[in-house]
């Protein structure tokens, strides 16, 4: 069997010019970066400002295991599905991060016979979009404390900045440092800390800002620090905003790839969905929309984080109405919800299977409270046995939820043909009247908001509030920001905030350590249980099976 890399090597890609040609965009709206990866200016977003939208899929998925789910080869494998079956469709996907490339997860560019290509640019380095985020984030950084070297004119107070660096990498030994050792001359020493560049919130404010305009003017907004005298400072009154922005001119313009099937694919931002909002970019969404009768998106990790945040933070955000849910679900995923090690997967298990599927139940059911018609997607791995997929699709049966078979890991885009039809069926189901709605209504306090969340996705008995978060949440509130959404930092591994409780687990409550401002991304941060923005490698990460011969082959990447 090849390897995704070197599938991906066989491709017979188009140049980026007649990928964009298919989509009816001209050479002078594209910048390309090379052959086969292009930007596309604003002015493509001119010219399409007063064409119709077409539809938009959301695919999202169970709580991810160990094992691997597959929700951005189903969303690549579906994109080339709806265009095998006529229609016109764009795939608007985030970007990988170096992290989990390096780490456990691998590159985050599908897999199989369902892959964006190139995919060892799209995997590493891509456009530079990672780098210019993390040279802005830092610049800012750098800023406030060079103020404090020379003479902290406006009072910031060392042990109150909010605002840390970030790398775009996992190391677990940059979560907590002193930084300004070594006399005057090197700045004043004081605890910091990195995070990884997609849980920062210039990645945040970059995927929601629609042009340069609105994402300099979240810059501005950005709570950096808290004065001597508790008074907060924002990064418009450091005076580096104009410079940032700079930065991220191009970083802004949405990318342009093809699948392995010469779909056009839009790729741009990657924040995480367990410790971010996990959506790709506004920009990318909204040019696929116009771009394409339907446009296929991902949000990361389970649908209690990503699909959530989707509906209440980035529709809400950018007046989006999402027309149709698609759930990844596996065999063998539910058998190690059922409490089969992630060795034993491979064998049959219908027992562990009925009892792991129940996490199906509560997904399936939480989509349905945002008002759009949903459907599952079965990733199929070859070692699964049609008794686990026939229970499988009995049980959606008795759910009331469409369900197909999806084998585009090893078909492409004719593994999931039926399943392009089902969902095509279920958006034209509502004849165009979407009764798509958020959770909560955002002007409420900000714990009732937290406690709706818990309640009604993770589905927990209440939600535990630390003294630390509600000093914080009292500190936010007294600012003006209590009217904003949530965005949960939880365990992508379990429905609760602890990732041992797989399945379906009950009679828990949600314990909020504490509750962070990004005022600028537009939504306000609660911390649950254990929940890091700066992962660690693993004991064999990825990055050791990861080669490059001396005429630039790489080989070892997923």
């Amino acid at each position: 069997m090849l390897t995704d890399i070197e599938i991906a090597n066989q491709a017979k890609m188009l140049e980026i010019t007649e990928v964009a040609e298919k989509l009816g965009i001209s050479p002078e709206d594209i910048e390309p970066y090379g052959h086969y990866k292009a930007k596309l200016s604003q002015s493509l977003f001119n010219k399409l400002e007063n064409k119709p939208d077409g539809k938009l899929i959301l695919v999202t998925a169970i709580n991810p295991t160990p094992a691997g789910e597959g929700k951005t080869t189903i969303s690549v494998g579906l994109g080339q599905a709806m265009n095998k079956i006529g229609k016109k469709a764009v795939i608007a996907l985030r970007e990988p991060s170096l992290g989990p490339v390096f780490g456990i997860k691998g590159g985050a560019a599908g897999g199989g016979y369902s892959q964006v290509v190139p995919m060892e640019d799209i995997n590493l380095h891509f456009t530079g979009d990672m780098h210019a985020i993390t040279a802005a984030n830092n610049l800012l950084c750098a800023v406030i404390d060079n103020h404090i070297h020379q003479g902290n004119e406006i009072g910031i107070d060392p042990t109150r900045i909010m605002f840390k660096r970030c790398m775009d990498m996992n190391d677990r030994a940059l979560r907590n440092i002193v930084c300004g050792l070594g006399g005057k001359v090197n700045g004043i020493p004081r605890q910091d800390g990195f995070q990884i560049t997609v849980a920062s919130e210039i990645m945040a404010i970059l995927c929601l800002s629609s042009d340069l305009g609105e994402l300099k003017s979240r810059l501005e907004s950005i709570l950096v620090a808290y004065s001597y005298d508790n008074k907060p400072i924002y990064a418009r009154q450091l005076g580096c905003c104009g410079a940032m922005t700079a930065l991220l001119k191009d970083a802004i313009n949405p990318n342009l790839v093809q699948t392995l099937e010469n779909t056009p694919a839009i790729m741009h931002g990657g924040p995480f969905a367990n410790i971010a909002h996990g959506c790709n970019s506004v920009r990318a969404t909204k040019l696929a929309l116009k771009l394409g009768d339907y446009c296929i998106t991902e949000a990361g990790f389970g649908s209690d984080l990503g699909a959530e945040k989707f509906f209440d933070i980035k529709c809400k955000s950018a007046d989006l109405t999402p027309s149709c849910v698609v759930i990844v679900a596996t065999a063998r995923a539910f058998k190690y919800n059922g409490g089969v090690p992630k060795t034993e997967l491979k064998k049959e298990n219908l027992d562990a299977l009925k009892t792991g599927i129940e996490n199906l139940r509560i997904h399936v059911e939480n989509m349905k409270k945002f008002g759009v018609p949903v459907v599952v997607a079965i990733n199929r791995f070859y070692a699964d046995t049609d008794a686990e997929i026939a229970f499988i699709k009995g049980y959606c049966e008795d759910l009331g939820v469409e369900c197909r078979l999806a084998e585009v890991f090893e078909k492409g885009g004719e593994g999931a043909t039926e399943l392009a039809q089902t969902v095509c069926k279920a958006i034209e189901s509502t004849k165009g009247l979407s009764k798509f709605k958020t959770l909560y209504d955002e002007n409420l306090p900000i714990k009732d908001k937290i406690r709706i969340i818990a309640r009604e996705i993770y589905r927990a008995n209440d939600v535990v509030f630390t003294s630390v978060a509600e000093k914080s949440i009292a500190q936010i509130e007294s600012l003006g920001f209590g009217g904003i959404p949530i965005c949960m930092a939880k365990t992508q591994y379990s429905l609760s905030d602890d990732p041992t409780k797989l399945g379906a687990p009950t009679d828990f409550d949600i314990t909020i350590r504490d509750v962070t401002l990004s005022a600028g991304a537009g939504f306000v941060v609660a911390l649950s249980g254990n929940i890091l923005t700066m992962p660690g490698l693993p004991k064999n990460p990825a990055a050791y099976q990861i080669d490059c011969d001396s005429q630039g082959n790489i080989s070892g990447l997923f």
